[in-house]
């Protein structure tokens, strides 16, 4: 008689927030799914639903709490955890009957709870997890998070209150598991992490060996560099301007790395940035930029900025403007300055009113996008490499160019590839643009 293997519980998971909650969803996921659990992708299908939240803005946390009361309204059983965890006597308030609320990263914890709210039955008969753990981006690309924390402490990020000072993950670890995402078919690897070019300082950038011999120094550039080796596209993010990262620049020129850096500038103003207490404000990030495209001419930079942060005047503001017309950055960015509980920014005198805040993110929007335009306009006629994210069965294909990451930047959108695939990397020739997308078709060549 053959042995009837009992259901497992399944596991509803909402994910929120930025990159950094995915990868620590995938990681609870994995996690569960070792143990046995099963996914369900409705509220019906799930005996428990986990949300995890972000707290990084009064308008994420608000985003948060709605995606909990709806979990609570579909479901009834529900885990909280991730940055608004630190938060657990206003979501109870709020919720009384969440089952548990966690924190940030607490992997152990989340897993502890579910496995008390709804136990797997024992069965020495299933293995379920893939070698490289779940996803829950498409199986081409994948976040790849190199530490956590942050030692800054910009008047208007309460991330190191919710996540602590920087801890560095062992190179041969990430590399480790770089190696298995590749292996399991991932084309491009996302690094992120809340400031990559600090990597390693808290393990005063000891070395450590390599499985095949040799050994790797815990540096953002070491890092780099071997993951360039692993035949997939390498895309790193959160770079802070530090004098090392020009060291990074020839790896792109060499084709090891991705020619782009997502560096979070968040103003050019002098007066403003040190309101902002941000790192390495002092830069002299024009002259920089100029000297990383004459070692790589297509590298593409990307950043984010806040209007309205307390205490910028119209001078301040012109003067982002006008840096960034000679910055001509390629990927742009731009929120508005919102209070967040705990920021010391909070307290700066000068509050800037939401009509003038809106005013300055509608100009700051429009400028960049004639800049991203002109820039598009100039790749016309230029053949680039492109990765397939998505083919809609119709004929069509949409995909992203070296200086595009997902979800964030722009697409290249194709026409005639019938024959493409999610993960394909083809040669694209480029026909036409607008202000932040490309299109064209497959290079016959």
């Amino acid at each position: 008689m053959a042995i009837e293997l009992p259901s497992p519980p399944k596991i509803g998971m909402v994910s929120l927030g930025c990159p950094k909650n995915l990868v620590d969803s995938e990681r609870i996921l994995t996690k569960l799914r070792s143990d046995g659990y099963g996914l369900s992708p409705d509220y019906a299908g799930a005996d428990v639903v986990l949300v995890n939240t972000c707290g990084f803005l009064d308008s994420a946390k608000e985003e948060s709490l709605e995606a909990i009361a709806e979990a609570i309204a579909e479901n009834g059983r529900v885990i909280v955890t991730g940055c608004m965890g630190d938060e657990a006597d206003k979501i109870r308030a709020r919720f009384p009957n969440v089952l548990a609320i966690t924190g940030a990263h607490q992997y152990e914890e989340v897993v502890g709870a579910v496995h008390e709210a709804a136990p797997v039955p024992p069965s020495p008969y299933v293995d379920l997890v893939p070698e490289a753990g779940l996803k829950l981006t498409p199986r081409h690309y994948s976040y790849l998070k190199i530490s956590e924390g942050c030692n800054h402490r910009c008047s208007f990020c309460i991330i190191p209150s919710i996540r602590g000072d920087l801890v560095s993950r062992r190179p041969d670890a990430i590399l480790r598991e770089a190696e298995k995402l590749v292996a399991a078919g991932t084309r491009e690897l996302l690094v992120i992490s809340q400031d990559t070019s600090a990597y390693g300082l808290d393990l005063r950038h000891k070395s450590f060996p390599l499985k095949g011999g040799g050994e790797v120094r815990a540096h953002m550039t070491d890092l780099a560099r071997e993951l360039g080796k692993l035949d997939a596209w390498v895309r790193l993010h959160y770079v802070y301007p530090y004098p090392h990262v020009d060291q990074v620049i020839p790896l792109m020129a060499e084709g090891l790395v991705l020619p782009y850096l997502d560096i979070p500038f968040q103003h050019a103003s002098p007066r403003v940035l040190k309101a902002m207490k941000r790192p390495a404000n002092d830069a002299k990030v024009l002259e920089r930029l100029a000297a990383w495209r004459a070692v790589c001419p297509d590298i593409a930079v990307r950043s984010s900025f806040v209007v309205g942060f307390p205490g910028e005047t119209e001078e301040d503001f012109q003067y982002l403007l006008d840096w960034l017309d000679e910055a001509q950055l390629d990927r742009v960015g731009a929120f508005r300055f919102e209070p967040v509980a705990g920021a010391a920014a909070n307290d700066l005198p000068g509050a800037v009113p939401e009509e003038v805040k809106e005013e300055r993110y509608a100009r700051i929007m429009e400028r960049t996008a004639a800049i991203s335009a002109a820039k598009l306009e100039a790749k016309i006629g230029r053949t680039l490499d492109v990765i397939i994210d998505v083919v809609d069965g119709e004929g069509g294909a949409t995909g992203r160019s070296k200086a595009d990451a997902p979800d964030i930047d722009g697409e290249v959108h194709l026409r005639d590839a019938e024959k493409l695939a999610p993960g394909d990397i083809v040669r694209v020739e480029i026909e036409d643009a607008d202000e932040h997308d490309l299109f064209g078709v497959q290079s016959p060549s």
